[in-house]
């Protein structure tokens, strides 16, 4: 068993959706990158590149390059779960939580989980997916971004 812990942070910016898990949610702002910016999966997907010893995304999707430009994070997650197919590691827990101020995001937590576990080849019961802000401290408080976290268990 191997373990591995990612992070990402994302500005809210207007004019860009946001996404989450692969999840659309209606909301004023989105969060600015060079992909969709989904920083749930982009937090997964450097905890499973840990757990693996395989680096981090910047390494396997660099922003400078525009194969990557505004490409769908779970398509990145897919190539990440390709990756460690190769290596015969599967996915044994996900364990991620998401830091953001508004919008509320209980109600698209299944959705999330339901999106990652398809892509991951396994059960949903292996994918926990938390939310909770910040008291409006810090930059996820005052709604300039979100973040995320994430760690995995890989066999």
């Amino acid at each position: 068993m191997r373990i591995g812990n990612g992070y990402d942070v994302h500005r809210l910016v207007k004019g860009r959706d946001l996404i989450l898990g692969g999840v659309k949610i209606e909301h004023d702002m989105g969060l600015d990158g060079h992909s969709d910016a989904d920083v749930l999966v982009h937090a997964i997907m450097d905890a499973i590149l840990g757990a693996a010893g395989m680096g981090d995304i910047g390494l396997h999707f660099p922003d400078d390059d525009d194969t990557y430009k505004n490409a769908s994070s779970m398509m990145l997650l897919e190539n990440v779960m390709e990756k460690l197919e190769k290596q015969n590691y599967k996915v044994v827990n996900i364990d991620a939580t998401i830091i953001a101020q508004k919008p509320k995001l209980r109600p698209f937590i299944k959705a999330m989980e339901e999106n990652v576990a398809s892509v991951l080849h396994c059960d949903i019961s292996y994918v926990n997916i938390k939310a909770t802000t910040e008291e409006h401290l810090g930059f996820t408080g005052r709604e300039e971004g979100i973040s995320a976290c994430c760690v995995c268990l890989i066999e």
